[in-house]
């Protein structure tokens, strides 16, 4: 079995579970080219929790996280299994402590991506948390700890957005970001590339543009999970490069 790659996706606004844009095109093209998973692992920014937990329910319920939008995104049904053997392999292999919680289920910053990755949901799903009082060191660290998973047929999907500042969200900035926001998104874009890690776990050194790019790490923290089951050997493609509505990254990475 060849190594599966890993993938930050920046997963934007749900609608993109149900809009044709360029951004999705670009999820729809990589279900279509990856290899294809035995299992997917989702990191989801939608999962901030107190400590690690791990979904381990064969049945995961879908959850509509997300209020104030058309019918027609609270109708997407995205049904998949989970899987025993992989959460119980994650578990394994996290050495800090991961706790069984199945009070949550697979939200939309998982779903809405892999609805159109794989629309046929016929790929066992597990969810991990992301864990609200985690370094960044030690999300990363979580993630050296997953990259064996790699070589078992899984996919680590990362789901949040590298800039995610909703309160400073401009609608007549469609496809466009502001200046803090494209050099925070720079600065990140260049580190990955580099395959220096280390500044990005240090993200702050950015500058003034770190706080307005991530004041909170609930988006930003799915990143570093993928970057720690990254390879040097890996090829990385980078795709959706770009900012959205002014404060929103949508720029996404592949490991392969």
């Amino acid at each position: 079995m060849s190594r599966m790659p890993v993938i930050f996706i920046g997963h934007g606004s749900p609608m993109n579970a149900i809009d044709d844009n360029r951004f999705v095109r670009q999820w729809i093209r990589l279900g279509e080219s990856l290899p294809r998973p035995s299992v997917i692992v989702s990191v989801s920014a939608h999962w901030f929790t107190d400590g690690t937990k791990i979904m381990t329910t064969e049945e995961p319920r879908m959850v509509y996280d997300m209020y104030g939008f058309p019918k027609e995104l609270y109708e997407i049904k995205y049904s998949v299994k989970g899987s025993l053997k992989t959460a119980d392999m994650i578990k394994k292999s996290i050495s800090r402590n991961v706790e069984e919680d199945n009070s949550w289920g697979i939200d939309h910053g998982t779903w809405s991506v892999l609805c159109r990755m794989y629309p046929k949901a016929d790929i066992p799903v597990v969810q991990l948390s992301v864990d609200a009082n985690a370094t960044t060191q030690e999300h990363y660290k979580m993630g050296q700890e997953l990259k064996g998973l790699r070589d078992q047929g899984a996919l680590l999907l990362g789901s949040g957005n590298i800039v995610h500042n909703l309160s400073r969200v401009n609608w007549d900035m469609e496809e466009k970001g502001y200046s803090w926001a494209q050099n925070f998104d720079q600065y990140i874009h260049d580190s990955i590339m580099a395959y220096d890690h280390d500044a990005v776990i240090k993200y702050q050194l950015a500058g003034g543009s770190a706080s307005l790019a991530v004041p909170s790490m609930d988006h930003f923290a799915p990143l570093f999970y993928v970057l720690g089951a990254s390879e040097k050997s890996d090829h990385v493609e980078v795709i959706n490069k770009s900012c959205d509505l002014g404060s929103l990254s949508m720029t996404s990475y592949i490991w392969n």
